[in-house]
């Protein structure tokens, strides 16, 4: 059986999305690494506003009182989907102030006096080079 090919057009050109100056668009990664189906239909919507209201940094100050009103959530299901946005790793919250996560994960914590092995295996060239100058 072949397999069906789907050719993909442009439907309204004159809709044509574009990346907006402000921010960036939702990261595809949202649902290759499956972190949609880890959240509910209140922490997606949560999610959302954030991604939508969010500066270039990820940031906004929106209150809960108006999180609420737009979502149409009361303030316990609004608290549920933030502890499970920040569960997820998507979110960072210190009231009043939301951070949107990049989905990359954070760099492991540096260990005083241990060094990646990639920046030892560096530095290995030099070390040899100086060992044979001084032996010679």
């Amino acid at each position: 059986m072949e397999p069906i090919v789907v050719i993909k057009r442009v439907l309204r050109p004159e809709r044509l999305r574009r990346v907006p100056s402000q921010f960036s668009w939702v990261d595809q990664r949202l649902v290759r690494e499956g972190y949609l189906e880890r959240c509910d239909a209140p922490a997606l919507a949560l999610y959302l506003l954030l991604v939508t209201v969010a500066d270039a940094q990820g940031l906004s100050y929106y209150g809960d009182a108006t999180i609420c009103r737009l979502l149409s959530l009361a303030p316990e299901p609004l608290e549920r989907a933030r502890r499970d946005l920040m569960a997820v790793g998507l979110i960072a919250y210190r009231r009043p102030l939301y951070q949107v996560l990049a989905l990359d994960p954070p760099p492991p914590p540096r260990i005083p006096g241990v060094q990646p092995l990639r920046v030892a295996l560096s530095r290995l060239p030099a070390l040899t080079t100086r060992r044979t100058a001084s032996t010679a």
